[in-house]
Parts: structure tokens; sequence; C-alpha cells
């Protein structure tokens, strides 16, 4: 997700962070960094807030980065949930999205097409995600059972990028290319 949001010209890009316990929090922060660090783009401690997957967590975590000076062009949250409430105050602070402010999410939920605009987003295969769990539970349990038990197995599959209305060449590319 940071990597389309640099190829729309955005450089000062925050993130809304998941709950601090969960696995995909972590995963999805080092994926920020990862990209940010990519582009050459260093990441202040004003640039990321700290959410909890709830809509209301969104609401506060995008209210301080939208008043603290940082002016990010793009703000990438950790889920939908957060995603629609960083819409929700811009609109309250009279930002357009996404002339003003890109904002995207993670999850693909069903929200993300039922708020406008439409939600950028990326989609992870869950009916894939369990039928590969149970394909490879009911192989280790056939191993164990012919008694030659096999290594735990990892799979990833691939997510989506689901481009949608919410993001848009940042204010200043759009600038650049009207010249």
């Amino acid at each position: 997700m940071t990597r389309h949001l640099v190829t729309l010209g955005h450089k000062r890009i925050a993130f809304i962070n998941g709950h601090p316990n969960q696995t995909a929090s972590g995963q999805r922060f080092r994926g920020y960094i990862e990209g940010m660090t990519e582009a050459g783009l260093s990441v202040g401690t004003d640039q990321v807030a700290q959410g909890f997957f709830t809509y209301r967590s969104g609401l506060e975590a995008a209210e301080r980065l939208l008043t603290n000076g940082s002016n990010p062009t793009a703000i990438f949250a950790c889920n939908d949930d957060m995603a629609a409430a960083t819409m929700a105050i811009a609109h309250r602070k009279g930002l357009d999205v996404p002339g003003d402010l890109a904002v995207v999410g993670f999850d693909d939920t069903p929200l993300a097409t039922m708020i406008w605009p439409e939600l950028t987003t990326v989609r992870r295969p869950i009916a894939d995600m369990a039928r590969e769990a149970v394909r490879l539970l009911i192989e280790e349990v056939r191993a164990k059972r012919a008694g030659a038990p096999q290594p735990v197995k990892h799979k990833l599959l691939n997510f989506t990028l689901v481009k949608r209305e919410s993001s848009a060449q940042a204010p200043s590319a759009k600038r650049k290319a009207k010249q």
C-alpha cells in the first residue's frame, strides 16, 4: 500500500497502526516502514498514530495526525474501520478525499464500498486462507497417523491491492502534471 501511495507522488504519508498486541499490526507497520525506506522517505513520530482496529480509535488517531502539524497528503490505516474514521475526520475538517488527502485501508471489508468515496484497500483472500489452513491440517493429521509426522508448514497467499476512489495523486504531483 505504501508503494502505491509513493507512486502517486505522496511523500508525507502517515500511518495508523492497529492493536499493539496483534501480529497483523506489526506486519503492516513493517510494510509501511519498508515502503517509506525504499522510497527514501523518513518517518517521524508525528507520522504514526496508535489505533486499536476500531472506528473510535481511528477517529482519535486521525484527529492527532491531522492536527499535529505533520500535514500528511496520505494516511494509511491498518484496517478499513480506521480508514473510514479517518475519512470522517477529514470531511469534518473540510478536506477533500482524495483531492487534499488520500486515505487507504486494509482488509477490503464490506464497509470499503459503503462509504464515499469508496476506499482503496488491500484484499486478503480469507476464504482461500481458510481452505489452505484446513488442507494443511488434514495433511499433517494424515502424516501423523501414517507414522511420518511432518514439520509445520507455512504458506503465504497473495494479497490484492484494490484501487478505488479514496486515493489519487498527491496535491503537489497534480500541480506538476498540469504544468
